[in-house]
């Protein structure tokens, strides 16, 4: 089968947006926390192929192969099959414009999510990466001192930006998100979609943009695992600022111009052959 048109890309996530939010809160929740975990999966193994990289000998290598671990998350999120409120972002308000949904309908959704992202995030970040020791503390030796200081520095270069860059950087890490998820939906064959989620994901983390739930992975992870430096306080606030900049990411950039360019004068339809990669999404 040949991948899809934009336009019929379009019609698709529009479509993918519906079916998120017509579902029971416990089964959002559920799928929420599995894309939580499937992010820090990805997020763990991005810190852990990363450290014990020295910068004088490696200069910004480093941060590419972080990028290229990290894609992990994403493509478990969309092959397995979870929801990711950096792409619900995109997929459910596009729902809305085309007339399908609510906008209380985006924003029960997008708040079961985050809660349940934020629920997997923190099970992957306490258990099964600090307290089994893959990510060190202050006194480790080995590799579990070498991912504690590249967890040191990933969470540091988290929380010491201004706001405007914080925000700044989370609209262009759901810029290229959205796109992955977006480009995603064009094909109907596993290896098309790990393809088009590879190269945008890989993008934005080498370049340090801030993702809302793999950020909700960094922090508390750092914070668990006893980095100085940084509070909570610290981390809501990252939170908050990078969270709204992926939703403007998200909204303005992909859902909102691509609705405008193929769904605002198009009949609302969904083509037959798009019902089960959107189920995917």
């Amino acid at each position: 089968m040949t991948a899809k048109e934009p336009a019929e890309i379009a019609k698709v996530a529009a479509a993918t947006g519906a079916k998120k939010v017509h579902r029971t809160w416990d089964r959002v929740l559920v799928s929420a926390f599995l894309a939580g975990a499937y992010i820090s999966f990805g997020a763990l193994v991005a810190v852990t192929v990363s450290s014990g990289l020295d910068t004088d000998t490696w200069g910004t290598l480093p941060t590419l192969f972080m990028g290229a671990a990290f894609t992990l998350g994403l493509v478990l999120v969309l092959i397995a099959g979870s929801d990711l409120a950096t792409g619900n972002m995109m997929l459910v308000p596009l729902g809305a414009m085309n007339g399908k949904l609510s906008v209380g309908d985006v924003v029960r959704n997008l708040t079961l999510v985050l809660l349940g992202n934020l629920v997997g995030a923190l099970f992957v970040a306490y258990f099964l990466a600090v307290s089994t020791g893959v990510i060190g503390d202050p006194d480790s030796t080995g590799s579990a001192q070498l991912t504690f200081t590249r967890l040191a520095e990933i969470a540091d270069g988290k929380v010491h930006h201004t706001v405007w860059e914080t925000f700044l950087r989370g609209v262009g890490c759901n810029w290229l998100v959205c796109l992955a998820v977006w480009m995603s939906l064009a094909s109907s064959s596993v290896a098309g979609k790990i393809l088009a989620v590879f190269f945008p994901v890989m993008a934005f983390v080498a370049m340090g943009f801030d993702h809302v739930v793999a950020n909700m992975f960094f922090l508390p992870a750092a914070l668990f695992a006893g980095v100085d430096g940084l509070g909570w306080d610290d981390t809501l606030v990252n939170w908050l600022v990078a969270g709204a900049g992926n939703l403007v990411g998200a909204v303005v950039f992909v859902g909102t111009s691509y609705w405008y360019l193929f769904l605002r004068d198009a009949p609302d339809a969904v083509p037959s052959t798009g019902a089960e990669p959107a189920e995917r999404a």
